[in-house]
């Protein structure tokens, strides 16, 4: 009787690893999250693309990916890994003010490094807890303890580190013996949305840049071939959001939109908070909130509800955003930088074309040449979950929503 069960207990045992990733005596699977920040799906197919082409028509491509609200960098790269919307997760802005830990700015390493800031539990944390090693090269959060669980190995950000040398590092890391190699493997470029913001998305400037990212691509995957590791690690690219052309004269002073006599503005650019101030909540509700010629202003509580945005407590008492290629600035930053030529901007409504995100897979775990309708980005953390094999915490996404992409 023991020797049946035992033998029993063993055919289970075998049948549930037959399902998982890197199963059956193959090598683990590793997946390598890319992001290109800023990259939109449009910017396919224009002749600058042959390798994210390529792994569009041989893998897996989404006509877009909805970011979620606001279409900013740091809240949408931390949902993509947790699953959670910005409103849940709290990094609810690239600024924030919170009553108790004071002003996070994107550019402040000492926030960026404080996990207090840092709401749900990222991949990386989760799959360390898992027994899965990781590595992140500058994703936003992976320099702070979340839950006090880093990345296995982790790079902060540093943007004078070159684009060749982030994939070098990567190629490094997958380079390791296989009970050593990473199983979760994150990597960003901000190349394309920094040329984007500078001389427009559609700009020598932002064409040259997309060329440089699709060429990494390119080395990233011959790197892969080169050792061996095509039929054991998942490449996944997306982007955090897209870009919109600004005409150079379409800036509002945020002192006109913002009443320094009845509130503060908290965030300037396209989603603008805004604090009353003291005694003057009413004045400045009456003021604000509406719609006016370029913006519209709502309260927390009556913002658009398909934005799913407005229940964190740091998310100020009033948000003001602006139409599609318009901005707000300070008066002294505009009158300093006047601008003379286009930019690109994001941070509008998710549900406009020129803010849809890039989606393309490819790697042993996809199905090939599948087309996918556009979908909220929340979806790809449950995906990356089940690619790992690693129970996914509670989150916004939906695994049924991407589960067509895989075999």
């Amino acid at each position: 009787m023991l020797r049946r069960l035992a033998l029993l207990l063993l055919v289970i045992s075998v049948a549930a690893c037959a399902g998982l990733p890197g199963a059956g005596g193959s090598a683990p699977r590793t997946v390598v999250l890319v992001s290109l920040d800023g990259f939109r799906p449009g910017d396919l197919g224009r002749g600058l693309t042959p390798t994210l082409d390529a792994m569009a028509r041989e893998g897996v491509a989404a006509e877009g990916m909805r970011p979620s609200y606001p279409t900013l960098t740091f809240p949408n790269h931390y949902t993509l890994v947790t699953g959670l919307r910005p409103d849940r997760h709290g990094i609810v802005h690239n600024t924030i003010e919170d009553a108790t830990l004071g002003t996070f700015r994107n550019s402040d390493r000492d926030a960026v490094r404080d996990a207090r800031w840092w709401g749900g539990e990222p991949l990386w944390s989760t799959a360390e807890k898992h027994g899965l090693p990781t590595a992140t090269m500058f994703w936003p959060g992976s320099e702070a303890p979340i839950g006090g669980v880093y990345p296995g190995e982790y790079r902060a950000f540093d943007e004078s580190v070159t684009a060749a040398a982030r994939t070098d590092t990567v190629l490094g890391w997958l380079s390791r013996p296989a009970a050593e190699r990473p199983r979760f493997v994150t990597l960003y470029f901000e190349h394309l949305d920094e040329a984007s913001h500078d001389a427009g998305p559609d700009s020598d400037a932002a064409r040259a840049a997309i060329r440089i990212l699709d060429a990494e691509i390119a080395r990233l995957r011959s790197g892969i071939a080169a050792r061996g590791l095509t039929d054991s690690v998942d490449l996944v690219i997306v982007s955090d959001h897209g870009m919109a052309e600004v005409a150079p004269d379409h800036v509002l002073a945020v002192e006109d939109i913002v009443p320094p006599d009845l509130a503060r503005y908290v965030t300037t650019g396209q989603s603008i908070g805004v604090a009353p101030l003291a005694g003057r909540d009413a004045e400045a509700m009456r003021a604000i909130v509406g719609r006016h010629a370029h913006h519209e202003c709502w309260t927390r509580e009556t913002l658009p509800a398909r934005w799913q945005f407005g229940r964190h407590p740091r998310v100020p008492p009033i948000v003001c955003q602006m139409d599609e290629g318009w901005d707000a600035n300070t008066r002294k930053r505009i009158e300093e930088r006047p601008r003379v030529h286009e930019r690109g901007s994001h941070g509008y409504d998710p549900a406009l074309p020129s803010m849809a995100a890039l989606f393309v897979a490819d790697g042993p775990s996809f199905r090939d040449g599948v087309r996918l309708p556009a979908f909220d980005n929340v979806h790809v953390y449950p995906l990356l979950a089940r690619l790992l094999g690693i129970p996914p915490r509670p989150s916004d996404g939906d695994p049924a929503v991407l589960a067509p992409a895989l075999r």
